[in-house]
């Protein structure tokens, strides 16, 4: 599903790093673990299209992605990846379901009022579709984060260190959330972090 060739990056031209080539599978969930600064948030913008690279290419099912101009990359992003960031990153003047619905407006997709239901029933949230952000608890937030991610019906779900700030109970909750989201909406996951504590759920792991 997905796979890099020699990818490269510089912030300075100093300053380069360069990672070993990366393969996931269709349903091959995985996590790539490394300490701060060991650039996994990098290589997860460059393998879900947000960084391009110096050098290097990246395919996702078979599309060089830093082959589409920027248009191109928006759409494809917009209708193959799901994105999770540690922070919910929802506009504070939209309810939820408004968040929601702008994930299908910006990839040029009809509101569907339906889906949008389905989803946040699914995640315990039908509830909060009429809410505003500031109204949620932060669990709350990040299942609706979750929902925004896959409205689309990404075949990448990528979450950039979804765990860092949450104790141990919580934790457990949000992978096992996002472990069963991939699942219930057939998305590949793929998480970068720091967090050691959840090595164990996965079989195919990239130690940076």
């Amino acid at each position: 599903m997905i796979r890099s060739e020699n990818l490269k990056f510089n912030y300075l031209p100093s300053h380069e790093l360069q990672f070993p080539d990366f393969k996931i599978e269709k349903h091959q969930h995985t996590l790539l673990l490394g300490d701060s600064g060991t650039g996994k948030t990098t290589l997860l913008h460059l393998l879900s299209g947000l960084s391009r690279p110096t050098s290097g290419k990246v395919f996702i099912n078979n599309q060089d992605i830093y082959q589409l101009g920027e248009s191109q990359l928006d759409r494809f992003r917009a209708d193959n990846i799901g994105f999770i960031f540690q922070e919910a990153h929802l506009l504070k003047n939209l309810t939820i379901g408004e968040n929601i619905a702008l994930a299908q407006t910006l990839a040029k997709k009809t509101v569907d009022k339906t889906a949008i239901a389905a989803i946040l029933d699914k995640l315990q949230l039908s509830e909060k579709i009429n809410s505003y952000p500031s109204q949620l608890s932060r669990g709350q937030m990040q299942r609706a984060a979750i929902a925004r991610a896959v409205i689309n019906g990404p075949k990448l779900l990528v979450a950039d260190e979804p765990t860092a700030a949450l104790d141990d109970t919580n934790t457990k909750h949000v992978l096992d959330l996002l472990l069963d989201t991939a699942t219930t909406y057939d998305a590949t996951l793929l998480i970068a972090t720091h967090d050691k504590r959840i090595k164990d759920n996965f079989s195919n792991t990239y130690q940076l």
